[in-house]
């Protein structure tokens, strides 16, 4: 008679859900985070936190993971209170006025990315 060995218990490749990546990948790469101590905490290889950032990275359209602070922003002397300030790494500063229409404050930004 033959014999079949039945395995059971944790699955061996994990899933993670997006909000879960999502959670890893803000503590990996937040200001002073250090990647391998997060991974360790998470239980997750560094390779695979570096291929879920390159995969949110390259999305085109899509939403991708940023880090954003909020700060008390006075305005520029114009009169015209800026809801959104986003500075570029490359210096650019873009402002985006309260009234401003969506498309097009969606469209500048995907200009200047």
């Amino acid at each position: 008679m033959a014999q079949a060995i039945l395995l059971t218990g944790q699955e061996r490749r994990r899933r993670w859900s997006p909000d879960e990546r999502l959670e890893i990948l803000e503590a990996a790469f937040a200001p002073g985070a250090n990647v391998s101590e997060v991974a360790r905490r998470f239980d997750v290889s560094t390779g695979l936190l570096y291929t879920w950032r390159r995969q949110a990275l390259s999305v085109k359209d899509g939403p991708a993971f940023v880090s954003a602070t909020v700060l008390d922003v006075p305005g520029n002397g114009d009169g015209c209170a800026a809801t959104i300030v986003v500075d570029f790494a490359n210096g650019i500063n873009v402002r985006i006025a309260s009234g401003a229409l969506c498309d097009l404050a969606a469209a500048v930004m995907r200009a200047l990315k």
